[in-house]
């Protein structure tokens, strides 16, 4: 059976919304990043970096939530996986491009404007991220004038890790982005997503 290492208030949210729009059983440890259980010899010789999400599918160990959630569309062939190359490069694009662009950039933003108490905010890495947010949010806005989605004619494991990382974005202004805030919703809108986030907020 699959094992899925890591609490859906991390990375881990994109394997367990993968997991569920493929509606495979997996046990779960539900595991905060930087927990004592991260730092266990156990862990560590599953994941040296000590990080989640790491899963092991029957022995098969991987981690790095981006290149799961491609193992697990393609293993289970589910149509997230696009069958055509161009489609499948496009995948691989636009899940690389989240995680130097708006990844840790988001997080910061977030982290410094809202989830954190407010004497512990630093409002110079809040305007530092939104800087980078913001060129990034165009460009995605940008893409979705051309195409309701990120990587072919349909949702695919492209949508899924972007609109994953973009949890964060779901509590702040998107106006001026209206097609990233319609196609974001629309992500999140769908019944795994839906269970996933359910596990973030519990």
């Amino acid at each position: 059976m699959l094992r899925i290492y890591g609490s859906a208030n991390s990375r881990a949210i994109r394997v367990l919304w993968m997991a569920g729009e493929l509606g495979i059983a997996y046990e779960h440890k539900d595991w905060l990043p930087r927990s004592p259980e991260t730092r266990t010899p156990e862990y560590r010789a599953l994941n040296p970096n000590g990080r989640v999400p790491t899963i092991d599918d029957d022995g098969f160990v991987l981690s790095e939530s981006m290149a799961i959630n491609f193992y697990l569309a393609k293993k289970h062939r589910s149509a997230l996986s696009p069958a055509n190359p161009k489609h499948e490069a496009l995948a691989l694009q636009w899940s690389l491009w989240e995680t130097d662009r708006l990844d840790r950039q988001i997080v910061n933003y977030v982290q410094h404007t809202k989830a954190l108490p407010a004497a512990e905010r630093k409002p110079a890495i809040a305007e530092a991220a939104w800087k980078e947010v913001v060129p990034a949010l165009d460009v995605l806005e940008t893409a979705l004038t051309k195409s309701k989605w990120l990587a072919g004619p349909a949702f695919s494991v492209a949508d899924l890790n972007v609109a994953a990382a973009l949890v964060r974005a779901l509590s702040i202004d998107l106006a001026k982005w209206p097609r990233v805030q319609a196609w974001l919703n629309t992500c999140w809108e769908r019944p795994a997503a839906k269970k996933a986030r359910a596990m973030r907020e519990k």
